[in-house]
């Protein structure tokens, strides 16, 4: 019976208010320590007398849960709120914005002559005196809205009894879903006290920035933080989460609100900007969420900007010293929400955050979901980095060159990546992910036990191999860990087939799944792409000769991948030369591909084939690497056949129609429904509305289409083909499959997977292009009657001023 592929861990243990190591059987080469922080409490129902005592200890803040000798600032006093609203509102950033603000009104009204015009011989010491009177009346005004505004924003951590019931309330939630509570590294918690001391003496914040792919997210941050008892950071939140009961609640307990769009409010956005500053300068610490909001797909989200941008204008400006930065990896056996996204990639609109319903919710609370694990990168000093990058950036590094917006940009850019890039390094790779990715990259209808526990071995290794890490359960074997992996999972996701000569697993919801193997994707993607590449020969069938690709036709069609998929996955820093160099040599020494060079001293690679070991073993792991990008190229397919729906039908008189752009995106996602459902798409999860959305985007950055956004919130984006990738149609006015945008879609297609699950050869220039014009025709009709009812409304809006004025 085989050994789970993980190390073993000594116990965490935390003592009164020391943090300690247990020894235990270490092996000398150990790299990955860690144990559970939270334990499940005992439950009021089956044993209420326990249960009570361990509530009444949390109150009454018996031992490290009075939370009273904590690493950073003061936090969780009476009076802490209004504190720090003062301090925001004495910002000089803040005060001088408001005066800005003031004179420009001021200016307004002597425009409008409101105030009296500039220069009148002998009025103008009285109008000077007016509109100094008004500047000041607005400013107080302005002051009053800043305040009300602050009230609203800032946490208010005043009651530490509140938060020791919080803490035990959010405990008791928590551990009753993830039964098996949140794991750590020993290791990692270790190093970030130490860092949270120096920070502490020197009174700077720790900024975390974790991955986001749940609610539970900031709770189990917030729960680590208390356990260890570091000062609980406050969590940058958006403002659709404040409602009633649930949003007073997060507030006392950590939570800032922020609006999901600033819009041009400069005395609001200058507002966040100051509570941030008063934070910073202050030492206190922060979490936000590096991508902005959840990850509905499994993997990581290209990073947004908005906060990013504010915590390193504080640093860069100089207003604040330094703070420290500390990339946080949540992992989880089960996503809650899983269900609520796949709905939403499916294109159901997304239902009103209810956090109530979600922590009450009886079938919630019962799950049986495994854990979560929880992981620091190493610290590191956010000035230092800002002055890595100057160095290496700018030739002539001066003080202007720090208030340069192109080398802010650039600083911005490679701070996002950097996180992400570190989120990754440190993510653990759960039981459940290497389950669902197993599952998803064999052939076949199902796969026996065996055969499942060999392979969750062969992926393990290959974690290791590419740096990641594999979650630890003791001395468990690979089996007992599967069985666990697929408990979580449940039928809904695998379906189990008993009564034969070996018990069968099988996907039974391939789509929930994928969001479980995108947990690793990002540790294989240059393999991926560079199979999925061989795979454009490989699939053209015939012998060895015949399936052999030139270093140059790889290394041309793995840029073309690289750019299709630049906003779906995180790459490596290297170049793409050395990245694709550094990817074959791993191949070939895995036995999947191999590499012929043209002579021993020049070393360069001619071709590329299939390892002769790969071939014997049935191109189980090519097939592998190629399983893990096809479904993305197959979506990045159906976001370049949707393209044709642009296509102005031949009897519609305006050639130069606008569409509007969710809607397009919305029927270009049923098109991908009906062409899954006929044969000609492979996978489902390629209809997907981020995939979709995220293929319109390149389209867009590639000059393929043309979009208008106005500044009006409401009124909706249009899109439209550009003119010269318009295709053109035959003499029966059917659409012709050639032109540039076929031949994008042609050079996307070359590496699609083949097989019996989906249609080839005419069909695609027959039947898929037909539907993509049905589709279309329907899009200009409405907006036809679109373009017609809003001139009809215009009409009479009209009609009804002209009636008022006579």
């Amino acid at each position: 019976m085989s050994k789970y592929a993980s190390h073993p861990s000594p116990d965490l243990a935390i003592l009164g208010d020391t943090l300690q190591v247990q020894p235990s059987s270490i092996s000398a080469d150990q790299t990955s320590h860690e144990q559970s922080l939270l334990e499940p409490y005992a439950r009021f129902r089956s044993d209420p007398i326990n249960a009570l005592q361990e509530l009444g200890l949390h109150l009454t803040g018996t031992g490290w849960r009075s939370y009273d000798k904590i690493i950073g600032r003061d936090i969780f006093y009476p009076g802490f709120s209004e504190n720090m609203k003062a301090m925001v509102m004495r910002q000089g950033k803040l005060q001088t914005r408001i005066s800005e603000l003031a004179q420009r009104r001021v200016e307004v009204e002597i425009h409008e002559g409101l105030l009296g015009p500039k220069g009148l011989e002998g009025e103008e010491q009285e109008h000077r005196t007016r509109r100094l009177a008004r500047r000041r009346q607005i400013e107080e005004e302005l002051r009053e809205v800043a305040e009300d505004w602050t009230d609203k924003m800032i946490c208010k951590m005043d009651s530490k009894v509140f938060i020791r019931g919080a803490y035990y309330l959010c405990t008791q939630l928590l551990t009753r879903a993830y039964h098996q509570g949140i794991h750590v590294s020993s290791h990692e918690v270790l190093q970030l006290r130490v860092v949270a001391e120096k920070a502490a003496a020197k009174k700077q914040s720790i900024i975390f920035l974790p991955c986001h792919r749940s609610h539970v997210d900031y709770v189990s941050l917030q729960l680590v933080c208390y356990r260890l008892g570091l000062a609980l950071p406050t969590v940058v939140a958006g403002d659709n989460l404040n409602f009633p009961v649930i949003g007073p609640f997060l507030q006392h307990a950590g939570a800032m609100w922020i609006r999901r769009s600033f819009g041009d409010d400069q005395l609001y956005t200058t507002l966040v900007q100051s509570y941030i500053d008063t934070l910073l300068l202050n030492g206190y610490n922060i979490e936000c969420f590096v991508e902005g909001g959840r990850s509905r797909t499994g993997k990581l989200l290209q990073p947004k900007f908005g906060i990013l941008s504010f915590l390193l204008d504080s640093v860069l400006s100089g207003r604040v010293e330094d703070a420290i930065v500390c990339p946080v990896s949540t992992q989880y056996d089960k996503v809650i929400e899983v269900d609520s996204y796949i709905s939403e990639l499916l294109g159901q609109p997304k239902p009103k955050e209810d956090l109530f319903q979600f922590l009450s919710a009886s079938n919630v609370l019962s799950l049986k979901l495994g854990r979560v694990d929880v992981r620091f990168h190493e610290p590191w000093s956010l000035r230092g980095f800002i002055d890595q990058q100057r160095s290496r950036l700018v030739k002539s590094p001066s003080i202007e060159t720090m208030y340069d917006a192109a080398f802010k940009r650039k600083l911005l850019t490679t701070l996002g990546y950097k996180v992400l890039k570190e989120i990754n390094d440190v993510s653990v790779v759960m039981p459940t992910a290497l389950v669902g990715t197993v599952l998803l990259t064999l052939r076949g209808r199902g796969v026996g036990k065996s055969e499942l526990v060999r392979r969750v071995n062969w992926l393990s290794d290959r974690v290791r191999a590419q740096g990641g890490r594999v979650a630890h359960f003791a001395e468990s074997t690979t089996e007992i860990v599967d069985n666990k992996a697929l408990a979580v999972l449940g039928p809904k996701l695998v379906g189990r087939v008993e009564g034969l000569q070996e018990e069968t697993f099988h996907a039974e919801d391939r789509f929930q799944l994928s969001f479980y193997r995108n947990m690793t994707i990002h540790l294989f993607v240059s393999q991926a792409l560079v199979c999925a590449a061989v795979y454009t020969k490989v699939k053209l069938g015939g012998g060895p000769e015949s399936q052999r690709i030139s270093y140059a036709e790889l290394a041309d069609y793995v840029l073309f991948l690289s750019q299709l998929f630049r906003a779906e996955f995180i790459y490596p820093t290297e170049g793409l030369r050395d990245t694709l160099d550094s990817t074959l040599q791993g191949l070939e020494r895995d036995g999947v591909l191999l590499a012929f060079r043209n002579n021993v001293v020049s070393n360069e690679i001619e071709y590329i084939e299939l390892h002769p070991e790969e071939r014997a073993s049935g191109r189980e792991n090519f097939d592998f690497y190629c399983f893990l990008i096809w479904p993305f190229i197959e979506a990045s397919w159906l976001g370049a056949i949707s393209l044709f729906m642009l296509t102005p039908p031949h009897h519609h008189a305006d050639t130069d129609a606008w569409l509007d752009y969710k809607t397009v995106q919305d029927r270009a996602q049923l098109l991908g429904k009906t062409l899954y459902h006929q044969g000609d798409l492979s996978y489902f999860e390629a209809v997907n509305k981020d995939a979709l959305k995220n293929a319109f985007g390149r389209s867009e950055e590639e000059g393929m289409i043309a979009v208008t956004r106005s500044r009006d919130a409401k009124v909706p984006p249009k899109v439209r083909l550009e003119l010269d990738w318009i295709p053109s149609r035959d003499a029966a006015g059917r659409l012709v499959a050639e032109g540039k945008l076929w031949e994008m879609c042609e050079r996307i297609s070359h590496s699609r997977r083949e097989g019996k699950n989906r249609r080839d050869g005419t069909t695609v220039r027959t039947r898929v292009l037909g539907l993509a014009e049905m589709v279309g025709e329907d899009l200009f009709e409405d907006a036809v009657l679109d373009a017609e009812g809003q001139a009809s409304k215009s009409r009479r809006r009209r009609s009804i001023q002209t009636r008022a004025q006579l």
